[in-house]
């Protein structure tokens, strides 16, 4: 049952505009720091929120998750830069918790990153180290509403 609608849930970053580079220092090439993040019009029935930072062009079969936060209470307007542990974290495709900035292959070209946010209708009880596969799995039949945000990286 997909319950998933058009809304006015909305994702910005004071750090970037959408489609526009994301700044060295988020990156793997500088202090590699999350960016700050800020939302808006949180559908109402929402339980918690849930971010997942993902490039879809990274030479792997799935792309490379850079960064999987979720158990962000419905009240919160954001992620200060390098705040993403003021909630649970997940794992990355390197294996970590927290944020990776980008890093592409050098001459591989502009690499596109999502910042998805997903407003879902139950409370996630779950421990850390969810990946990105894990947490869309559960969260699948409960997102109310999702935005998105992207920036671009290249070497």
């Amino acid at each position: 049952m997909v319950k998933l609608h058009l809304g006015d849930l909305a994702i910005a970053s004071p750090s970037f505009e959408a489609g526009a580079p994301i700044p060295a220092e988020h990156s793997g090439d500088g202090v590699d720091v999350s960016p700050e993040l800020t939302w808006r019009a949180i559908p109402s029935g929402t339980r918690q929120l849930a971010l997942v930072c993902h490039d879809p062009d990274a030479p792997l079969t799935y792309g490379f998750t850079h960064w999987v936060v979720y158990g962000i209470p419905p009240d919160a307007t954001g992620i200060p830069q390098g705040g993403g542990s003021s909630f649970t974290e997940g794992e990355n495709d390197f294996g970590e918790r927290g944020y990776l900035g980008p890093a592409p292959p050098p001459g591989h070209g502009t690499h596109y990153y999502y910042f998805h946010l997903y407003a879902i209708d139950t409370t996630l009880d779950a421990a850390p180290g969810l990946t990105r596969r894990e947490l869309l799995e559960r969260i699948d039949d409960h997102i109310i509403e999702q935005a998105r945000l992207v920036g671009t990286y290249q070497h």
